[in-house]
């Protein structure tokens, strides 16, 4: 099983988002992750999609999505040719005493505090979603209140593939 992850620009249309998870639910396929924002254009929209299995299943996959019709592109996100990022949110049960413990492992991620209360802290982390795991292996000493993480959303790296769209 590999994971593959792959940038779909489609056009903004009512439905489009049911269209292409049906099409994962139709043929039994999962998806592993899922994010969607409009782009410069509103016109359209750029899906970031992460999904497992062995090569024909990733390939059927891509020829898949290339018959949709509101399916404009599709990349392939590959390491090195590619940057992604994923945010998570993660709510700790903290007592006064494990604030700056929290706050010194925070800060080597490059974490942010986003909230505080008398008995829990709110952190924000971007990047690489092996460092958001690295990151949460840390805190296993601590109680994980809440956690929320957006999927992975990635584009290719320089301008040499970029679709243009008229």
């Amino acid at each position: 099983m590999r994971r593959q992850a792959l940038s779909i620009l489609v056009e903004n249309t009512s439905g489009v988002l049911s269209r292409v998870s049906g099409l994962f639910s139709r043929r039994g396929y999962n998806i592993d992750s899922f994010s969607a924002g409009v782009t410069a254009d509103p016109r359209f929209t750029r899906m970031t999609v992460v999904a497992s299995g062995d090569e024909l299943i990733l390939e059927q996959i891509e020829k898949q999505l290339e018959k949709l019709e509101d399916v404009r592109d599709i990349k392939k996100l590959e390491t090195g040719t590619s940057v992604t990022r994923e945010l998570i949110l993660v709510k700790i049960k903290v007592k006064d005493t494990q604030r700056q413990a929290i706050l010194s492992v925070s800060q080597i991620y490059h974490g942010k505090v986003v909230d505080v209360t008398n008995d829990s802290m709110v952190i924000e982390l971007t990047g690489h979603q092996d460092k958001l795991d690295a990151f949460m292996d840390l805190l296993q000493g601590y109680e994980i209140l809440e956690l929320a993480r957006t999927g992975i959303t990635g584009l290719t790296r320089g301008s040499a593939d970029v679709t243009y769209l008229d």
